[in-house]
């Protein structure tokens, strides 16, 4: 039961063998490395071009909120213009029907 166990590779090759996967491995790691590095810059990239397009639509924003209370206030400018020109014109109207029937009487007078 207590056997001694035997090895049939030479302990040196088993080593080298060994090494050799072990760089290997290193080269795999600096590969993902460096594969990683170049995403955290892509990252960087992409976070720095949204902060932009936060800044634009922030803008563009802001210049609807003025637009729909500009375009508001014309709204009620033209809840008081058409009272006025609709009333001008009825002024005009009727200033013409009374001269229309006074100026009979106008001209029949002594």
């Amino acid at each position: 039961m207590n056997e001694p166990i035997t090895v049939p590779y030479d302990l040196a090759d088993i080593l080298k063998e060994l090494k050799q996967d072990i760089k290997d491995v290193n080269t795999k790691l600096d590969k993902q490395s460096d594969k990683l590095n170049t995403i955290d810059v892509k990252l960087a990239k992409i976070e720095t071009e949204i902060k932009g397009m936060d800044k634009r639509l922030e803008r563009v924003e802001n210049t609807q909120d003025t637009l729909v209370k500009e375009v508001s206030d014309l709204k009620g400018v033209r809840s008081l213009i058409l009272p006025l020109v609709v009333g001008g014109i009825s002024a005009v109207i009727g200033g013409i029907v009374t001269a229309v029937f006074r100026l009979p009487s106008l001209l029949l007078k002594p």
